[in-house]
């Protein structure tokens, strides 16, 4: 940790200092100055508008950059475990296609990288609009997650025993039916 907050973030600052700006920001949004206690209080959709454009300001440093503007604390937290190097992307190919980046801590399993999808998945629909519901129990029913053409069949098995490293591809597969 502390090699880490050695290491240089863009602007030719720490990433503590990096940590302590943001700190600052969001603590400013949080707490505020004297005169504006005085005031009567914030509606909560002005503080939510607030809270957002303080968000959107973060999110174009360049540690969060890959992130949408309506980015949520999870997805937050993903990049600054991928900075520190205990979470890693997987990239799982969809069958039209789209590479969808998954981030996992270093030890997930099978279980937790289908996990990952959902939600990334989620997020995606509740940004973009589209489909409403995905049948989750339908895709893992009828499709495999497949590694260099070894199926991750088990749930529970760790991804680095499958050898699945940061940025590596995994895609999905069609099931043969069984008669």
């Amino acid at each position: 940790m502390e090699e880490l907050s050695q290491n240089t973030a863009g602007g030719g600052q720490t990433v503590k200092e990096e940590e302590e700006v943001m700190k600052e920001n969001l603590t400013e949004m949080a707490a505020p100055d004297a005169d504006e206690e005085d005031e009567e209080a914030l509606p909560h959709s002005e503080i939510l508008d607030i809270f957002e454009e303080g968000l959107a300001r973060l999110v174009q440093d360049p540690l969060l950059c890959d992130l949408p503007i309506q980015v949520t604390l999870e997805e937050v937290n993903s990049q600054i475990a991928l900075e520190y190097g205990q979470a890693m992307t997987v990239r799982v190919l969809k069958a039209d296609g789209e590479i969808m980046p998954i981030v996992v801590v270093q030890n997930a399993t099978v279980l937790d990288l289908k996990k990952a999808i959902r939600r990334f998945m989620e997020l995606k629909q509740q940004r973009e609009g589209g489909v409403k519901h995905v049948s989750w129990r339908y895709v893992w029913r009828n499709y495999h997650l497949v590694f260099q053409g070894e199926k991750l069949e088990d749930d529970k098995m760790r991804l680095k025993d499958y050898g699945i490293r940061n940025r590596d591809e995994v895609s999905f597969m069609k099931r043969l039916r069984k008669k």
